[in-house]
């Protein structure tokens, strides 16, 4: 029997090019199987570290108790993993913000450069890929796991600037990529080329009667799936739509002074957008990995939404004993923390396109920071909070390891998604004990 190519099989039934990303995931029309349940990584990042004594539980296994920046995530308890004791300990130039942030998805040194931080030797980009590069370029290596991105990378209130506090990911060395924080652009990446924004509007009046043609091809749980990808994207332009109308909110960011940084008001509703657009694109099998970054490293976001004037950046410097900054740490980690659990939400509530329990069932969150304390730039103790299934790590469970290098957990989370073949990541001798026990 000759198989047609899923894309040629649109085309044959006369559905238009624009059409095609919303219907490009739904298996009912080509009649294929999948043969493998799908695994989908997400990595999100929020600044400053955190309040140690509010984050990480008192008991270890599986009797746990969540502390209060953690309460968020209390109805996904049995879906997580909270892992106490990792380490970055990777070195070199740059101060700990720049090795934090730079050195948290590659696990390698920076390079020699002339960005000088507030302590240390001046580092330049980091030296080799991140691994949700390395990951995404084995996934695409595979004809089965390969999509239309391989990885899409969300940000929150990143501001228009490109050092080592602003970037995470690297396609390779001194190849930062910058992720994409203004949901017009991630949408016109994600759904076709807009000339401008008032074809935001009406993108989905220009595909509607191809959907409804192709509707009678559909199974019923894509017809479902099908509605809900059309009313997310409708919901979206008209949100943004309104967003236009009150103007932009600009965030100027000194050219000089890192440590400044003036945000959006509008952030909580951004980021809940940002979410949606994430969600909607794995759905559609747009990419198997994703990034979804708030702010910077250093970032002075002011949280006026939290009823909090002062930058996040400089409360994380003062003492824990001044009362005023420690309640307003905690307000804003425990926000991070929902919008963690909100991200975890839509997955739960988005079906699998095979029938096959939620997205969030085979996707695998990890929430994590360039600091493990603010006020003390310390590199270890950095929290990492992974939420879902479909690794095989036995989750439900809060974790504690004795300084365990960064790079074996990067190192475990790559082999539990086949990518065997990778023996160390980063540098190699920190790779030294191989994975984690997480199963």
């Amino acid at each position: 029997m000759k198989h047609l190519h899923r894309r040629q099989f649109l085309r044959d039934l006369g559905i238009s090019a624009s059409a095609l990303p919303f219907l490009a995931g739904l298996p009912s029309l080509t009649g294929a199987v999948t043969s493998k349940k799908k695994q989908r990584l997400i990595i999100m990042f929020s600044p400053n570290g955190t309040l140690p004594n509010e984050f990480w539980p008192d008991q270890q296994g599986a009797d746990f108790s969540f502390k209060s920046i953690l309460k968020p995530l209390e109805s996904f308890k049995d879906k997580m993993l909270i892992l106490h004791g990792i380490a970055n300990k990777v070195r070199g130039d740059g101060d700990s913000h720049m090795r934090g942030m730079s050195c948290l998805l590659t696990c390698d040194e920076l390079l020699k450069g002339n960005i000088m931080g507030g302590g240390g030797n001046p580092a330049g980009w980091a030296s080799s890929i991140s691994i949700d590069q390395e990951i995404k370029n084995f996934l695409q290596s595979r004809a089965e796991t390969k999509t239309r991105f391989g990885s899409l990378e969300f940000g929150v209130a990143v501001p228009d600037r490109a050092d080592p506090w602003t970037r995470m990911s690297y396609a390779g060395p001194n190849q930062p990529i910058a992720p994409i924080d203004d949901p017009h652009q991630m949408l016109g990446k994600l759904y076709g080329r807009m000339k401008d924004k008032e074809s935001l509007v009406s993108i989905l009046d220009d595909v509607r009667n191809d959907l409804k043609r192709v509707s009678s091809k559909l199974s019923a749980r894509d017809k479902a799936l099908l509605d809900q990808h059309m009313t997310l994207v409708r919901g979206l332009e008209q949100d943004l739509a309104e967003a236009d109308k009150q103007g932009k909110l600009a965030h100027p960011v000194p050219q000089i002074d890192p440590s400044i940084e003036l945000v959006n008001d509008n952030t909580p509703e951004i980021s809940r957008v940002q979410i949606d657009l994430l969600v909607n694109s794995l759905a559609n099998d747009m990419a198997r990995v994703a990034t979804l970054q708030y702010m910077r490293s250093v970032g002075m976001a002011q949280m006026r939404w939290l009823g909090i004037e002062e930058g996040h950046h400089s409360l994380s410097h003062d003492p824990d004993d001044k009362k005023d900054s420690y309640e307003k740490l905690m307000k804003i980690n425990t926000w991070f923390a929902g919008e963690f659990a909100y991200l975890a939400k839509r997955l739960s509530e988005t079906p699998e396109a095979t029938g096959e329990g939620s997205m969030l069932d085979n996707t695998l969150l990890v929430w994590t920071n360039e600091l493990g304390k603010g006020n003390s730039h310390t590199l270890d103790n950095i929290p990492y909070v992974m939420v879902g299934g479909g690794f095989g790590f036995k989750m439900g469970r809060s974790l504690k390891f004795d300084k365990a290098a960064h790079n074996r957990l990067w190192l475990s989370i790559a082999h539990a998604m086949g990518h065997t073949g990778l023996k160390t990541f980063g540098k190699a001798e920190l790779c030294e004990g191989g994975d984690l026990q997480l199963s």
